[in-house]
């Protein structure tokens, strides 16, 4: 499988949110026009990594996304760490407090943020805990950008104090 770079066009909201117009992200060829992700989007929303997508490239032959073709189950979550928190903006932290769970993520310096993978078998209600206890403290503010109907019905669950 050749590793490949996958463009997502964003379109930015009112408050010119996301920061980019474009994101890139690693994909290995599955076959001919479609790729599977290898990495967490940062701003994309709607896709997680392990997700099947169809591809066309440009006539410079870049490849942009053109279809989502099938979701992998994992849930992709956004974390920012606020600087006069807590967590001093420390991306590693955020990484470090859901480690426990099976998520893994990537974070971007420039954006101060971190890209969750929730994967399918997580303690998903837990995930949400950790989260909601974390925005509530100070630490961070999260936003979902790729979930499942699993995360949604966890949600119910989520609201059990933390032990």
């Amino acid at each position: 499988m050749a590793a490949v770079k996958v463009h997502f066009d964003l379109p930015r909201d009112g408050d010119d949110w996301p920061p980019v117009e474009v994101e890139s992200l690693w994909a290995d060829t599955v076959r001919d026009g479609v790729v599977r992700l290898t990495n967490v989007p940062w701003f994309v929303r709607g896709v997680a990594s392990g997700d099947l997508i169809r591809v066309e490239a440009d006539a410079d032959g870049v490849l942009w996304a053109a279809e989502h073709l099938e979701w992998s189950g994992n849930c992709t979550i956004r974390v920012v760490p606020f600087g006069s928190g807590p967590l001093h903006g420390s991306r590693r932290r955020v990484l470090d407090a859901f480690e426990p769970f099976g998520v893994t993520g990537e974070d971007v310096q420039q954006y101060g943020l971190v890209a969750l993978e929730v994967p399918p078998g997580a303690d998903l209600a837990g995930v949400q805990r950790v989260l909601r206890a974390g925005a509530r403290d100070g630490w961070w503010d999260y936003d979902e950008g790729c979930v499942s109907e699993e995360w949604i019905a966890a949600a119910a669950c989520s609201t059990k104090p933390v032990q």
